[in-house]
């Protein structure tokens, strides 16, 4: 009997393992590639808990059979962290709907599109802030899983800070709501002789006893999401939130089925500064001059990018809802620069937002007065609207999709694609960057990213046809990974370590921390049987054999 045919009989599960499905299930938005052997599609939690009993039990029968639960939704990861050899479990076909909608909080399915929740909540004046450039295509429960971020975390913070509580079916196949715990209620928790109690237990003990080695460890950067963020989920004794640990652990300790998150009501009305930069030695002064003015969003994008999309603005017309000739109006200005030779290094966005227009546009205004005055950073522009902004708005969201879908020959391969420094050493750490990259010029590649934050996305494009391209992974990987490190960032801020990144988190956080990490895992999924070799257990030569060099189908 196939899992397939035991995963219908025994568990009552829906499941498939035709060959288009594990073909389509074997691919994220990432480098890799891993074949399940079948996909599951529960229908509602109690599908869930019987399947994780279901797999523990055949662990226990036979602790060396390869057999685990992948959790996965819209499968836009960049990290491969929804990848996995046995058995994926799609939520996104049934677990989608939005449960309660309050006055500022909702109760959801993991399995829910962002933007079908997004319009949900803007129907009352209320949004999810931390959504991410992927907003039309990721789910809330890959949100949550990841700790993602996106353009408006400068002011509002990522996903972690806006989940309440969590529904999650753990080891003992059995549905458990986490949320954060004080005096009494964590008193009576931790006394609680069930594996909760015990998970209580343990996860407390581990923080309270290894409160040096996890101050000395903690990122010290605003955006992080390698490893378990042990250093934010209380002392263990006065509180505990083990929700919050689950967010940002890429279903590696269970298996979120339900999330309560608090919402935010947003200013209505947006202004933004356009400024184009010809050089990174600008970003000195530029950068925490910006900052001053504290703007809702500061954001950017090179040179590379800028191109691209150009180049490919009838998709990005179909991105914007807007016709060719609307669009290529709106563009004549960047058509101009491209023409003339002017093409910038760098983009940066500065969006105000506000209660009115013009206020908005008041404080947008104050900032580009003072870039322009005494001062030679950059050329500037100010868009006065929402409306007015949405193109650049456009080019920022879509410049890693043109590359996927457009750029035929080569493929795109996120490998260090998130990582995170101090605005503040900007100045001195890209131009060491830059140099490193110039070691590589068979690499093209763009830049990206939520500059008020110093997180930066370089996507590369790789020609998967070279020989030493798994070669080239490794050690530029090292390479950039040891200057982030060598200023003090984090190696991705919210695209997560998966399978791309799990191999350098023992680099970023130390043995001692990583140890504490393993605790975790071990304390949460003592079966192994929960998206196993993610953020901690895994090497290069462990995920080199699903590096996908193969350019996909257009």
């Amino acid at each position: 009997m196939s899992l397939a045919d035991e995963l219908r009989s025994v568990v009552g599960i829906e499941a498939d393992d035709a060959p288009a499905v594990l073909e389509k299930y074997s691919r994220d938005a990432s480098l890799f590639a891993v074949r399940p052997q079948v996909v599951a599609y529960p229908k509602d939690a109690d599908d869930i808990c019987r399947l994780v009993k279901f797999v523990a039990q055949k662990k226990k029968e036979n602790p060396k059979l390869k057999i685990s639960i992948t959790a996965r939704a819209a499968g836009t990861d960049m990290s491969g962290g929804p990848l996995g050899d046995s058995i994926i479990l799609d939520t996104s076909r049934y677990l989608n709907k939005l449960l309660r909608l309050g006055e500022d909080f909702a109760e959801v399915e993991s399995g829910m599109y962002f933007r079908d929740f997004d319009k949900e909540t803007k129907t009352i004046g209320l949004e999810l802030p931390s959504y991410t450039a992927s907003r039309e295509l990721c789910s809330v429960g890959g949100m949550a899983s990841n700790d993602s971020g996106g353009e408006k975390n400068l002011k509002y913070g990522k996903t972690a800070r806006y989940v309440e509580e969590l529904e999650i079916v753990l080891a003992d196949g059995q549905k458990h709501v986490l949320k954060n715990l004080e005096g009494d209620t964590l008193r009576q928790k931790l006394a609680e002789q069930s594996f909760e109690g015990g998970l209580y237990r343990n996860i407390a003990k581990l923080v309270s006893s290894h409160q040096t080695v996890i101050g000395a460890h903690k990122p010290l950067v605003k955006k992080n999401s390698s490893g378990y963020a042990l250093w934010d989920i209380g002392d263990g004794a006065s509180s505990l939130n083990l929700a919050r640990l689950v967010v940002g652990s890429q279903g590696t300790l269970g298996i979120i089925t339900k999330i309560k998150f608090r919402l935010v009501r947003p200013k209505p009305y947006a202004a933004m500064v356009v400024m184009f930069v010809n050089r990174l030695s600008q970003l000195g002064e530029l950068v925490p001059e910006v900052l001053q003015y504290s703007p809702d969003s500061f954001e950017s994008y090179d040179d590379h990018t800028f191109k691209i999309a150009i180049k490919f603005f009838p998709e990005l017309a179909g991105q914007m809802k807007s016709g060719l000739f609307s669009l290529g109006f709106k563009f004549l200005p960047e058509f101009w620069m491209l023409l003339t030779g002017g093409v910038p290094k760098l983009v940066l966005l500065a969006e105000f937002r506000a209660d009115k227009q013009e206020e908005a546009l008041a404080r947008a205004q104050k900032l580009a007065a003072d870039i322009a005055g005494d001062r030679d950073h950059a050329s500037v522009h100010i868009a006065k609207s929402e409306r007015q902004a949405r193109k650049y708005w456009a080019v920022r969201r879509e410049s890693f999709n043109l590359l996927r879908r457009k750029v035929r020959g080569l493929r795109t391969a996120p490998f260090f694609d998130d990582f995170v420094v101090s605005p503040a050493v900007l100045p001195e750490f890209l131009p060491k960057l830059e140099h490193i990259l110039a070691d590589y010029p068979e690499l093209i590649y763009t830049v990206a990213g939520h500059v008020g934050d110093g997180n930066f996305h370089i996507i590369p494009l790789i020609d998967p046809k070279r020989e030493n391209t798994a070669k080239i992974i490794d050690e530029l990987s090292h390479k950039v990974y040891d200057l982030v490190l060598e200023y003090n960032g984090s190696i991705t801020g919210e695209h997560n370590d998966g399978l791309v990144r799990t191999p350098y988190v023992e680099k970023m956080f130390g043995r001692e921390m990583y140890a504490l990490f393993y605790c975790v895992k071990q304390y949460f999924d003592p079966l192994q049987i929960f998206n196993p070799g993610k953020k901690v257990g895994s090497t290069f030569s462990d995920t080199l054999p699903y590096l996908d060099l193969v350019i996909p189908k257009k």
